[in-house]
């Protein structure tokens, strides 16, 4: 398996150039304030993990650069474009680039896995049902899941399978970035790992960008290249695991030095002994 330190020169931290870039991100909810002045930059190729305590507004800023909520000052670009600025129509060609697993899935219950996954490619592809039946079939396999779960309603799935099913949605338009919010969460310790191993697997065979929205500390140590801590209502530190988990913060020492963080560690250890060499 490709690791995160073994993964190809697009990996972020070499230089790549940013893919999304954040600034000065204000999100205000009436009188209360999610993000001020929030800075960050997503390297093209690289998997991010976004962390922070509860309330710091992990799902805010992916909903803020997916556009699904008008930040209240700042801007965010996405490909070099700040797409609010643009036209509608002109918007929806770069959104269509997004792929977007939501907490819980999101999958439409009135229709099978294969339909949902059709969806996006008879509304915004240009697909009539055939043709996107079969490529939805790709997909399903893409996401590790057999064929006949395409056939199967959500409520019949697994929480892993809806996972993976969900996966595959957000891989029918061919994305250039992956916005993933929790992946695992819920999952088993067994399952989690296998989706962290295809994710990663993904990223490099497709050449994603990866923004993953995890509390889970087995897959920041598994796949992310750079990890950004939200606190404070902005971007406190972004950059490799090792540098994060030594950073002079109570609320980070805490989440990376407290027993389940060190195990994490270990076991990353274990499994790639030269994590954290330069």
């Amino acid at each position: 398996m490709v690791t995160a330190q073994q993964a190809p020169s697009t990996r972020g931290g070499n230089g790549a150039d940013p893919i999304i870039e954040v600034r000065g991100l204000r999100n205000q909810f009436g009188t209360q304030v999610v993000h001020e002045q929030l800075d960050l930059q997503v390297r093209r190729g690289e998997i991010l993990g976004v962390v922070g305590g509860s309330g710091t507004g992990k799902s805010v800023l992916l909903r803020s650069i997916v556009g699904l909520l008008r930040p209240a000052a700042g801007e965010v670009r996405v490909f070099g474009q700040d797409l609010t600025a643009l036209s509608s129509q002109a918007r929806s060609g770069y959104e269509r680039r997004f792929g977007v697993l939501f907490q819980q899935g999101a999958l439409f219950s009135s229709l099978t896995v294969l339909e949902n996954i059709a969806l996006p490619l008879t509304e915004y592809g240009g697909l009539n049902a055939d043709e996107a039946r079969g490529v939805a079939a790709m997909k399903l396999a893409l996401a590790g899941l057999p064929i006949a779960a395409g056939d199967k309603y959500p409520a019949a799935l697994s929480g892993g399978m809806i996972k993976r099913a969900a996966l595959a949605r957000a891989l029918a338009l061919d994305p250039d970035i992956l916005f993933l919010d929790e992946p695992t969460a819920g999952l088993d310790p067994i399952s989690a790992a296998a989706f962290d191993r295809l994710i990663l697997t993904l990223r490099d065979a497709l050449g994603l960008t990866v923004f993953l929205v995890t509390h889970d500390l087995d897959t920041l140590y598994a796949i992310c290249d750079r990890i950004a801590v939200l606190s404070s209502r902005r971007v406190l530190v972004a950059d490799r695991i090792e540098v994060v988990a030594a950073y002079d913060d109570a609320w980070i020492r805490q989440y990376f030095q407290g027993p389940r963080g060190r195990a994490a560690s270990l076991a990353a250890l274990r499994t790639h002994p030269t994590q954290g060499q330069p």
